[in-house]
């Protein structure tokens, strides 16, 4: 085959990091499982997290192998996965927004700013955990045709597919340089309101 339609991912994938600032972006299918790759990557125990947030974020924590902790905190735009170097940042998508030292997770859902109906992204400036999450995201799975690879750690079925990618990098070609954060309509409710969140 002339052309591997995934390479349109990476396109998508180096036009996100250059525009956030970021070193490294990787394409995921969803902000939920890139909040779940990150807190696998940096063996997350303990996290505490705004209780008022979407319900897929903690969800996301207790599936990795960890804990969840809801805290009063109020936030606008982005949150830390606290004591982790990991942001929520699924409201914001703005020229330049990447936090040196930390993993990033970035939301492209319909009600997002980049609308491509569904798909996420991690930016991070560290290249062991770029490389990892790239293998994670694929069922363990490299960069080379199938049969000639070996498959050696244990991934996921997250990776984001061309035909998203294509979208989303059609969509950056003229995306504004200074974009404010989304606000919640309404605001989010409490998670401990809820029975599966109850005792956390």
């Amino acid at each position: 085959m002339k052309h591997n339609p995934y390479k349109i991912v990476q396109m998508f994938e180096e036009t996100v990091a250059e525009y956030t600032g970021a070193p490294y972006a990787v394409a995921v299918t969803s902000c939920t499982d890139a909040l779940f790759l990150c807190c696998k990557a940096v063996h997350a125990f303990e996290v505490s997290i705004p209780a008022k947030t979407y319900l897929s974020v903690p969800m996301s924590i207790i599936h990795s192998g960890a804990s969840v902790k809801f805290t009063d905190e109020e936030w606008e735009g982005i949150y830390q996965l606290k004591p982790y170097p990991i942001y929520d940042a699924a409201k914001r998508f703005t020229s330049e927004m990447y936090v040196p030292g930390t993993h990033m997770c970035l939301s492209f859902h319909i009600k997002k700013h980049l609308k491509i109906g569904k798909g996420g992204m991690i930016l991070t400036d560290n290249k062991e955990v770029a490389d990892w999450l790239r293998v994670a995201r694929y069922e363990g799975r490299n960069a080379v045709p199938y049969k000639e690879d070996d498959i050696k750690v244990l991934g996921w079925n997250m990776y984001m597919t061309p035909q998203q990618a294509s979208h989303g990098l059609a969509l950056m070609q003229n995306y504004p340089e200074n974009v404010p954060d989304l606000i919640e309509e309404g605001g989010y409710r409490d998670l401990r309101e809820f029975t599966v969140f109850k005792n956390k």
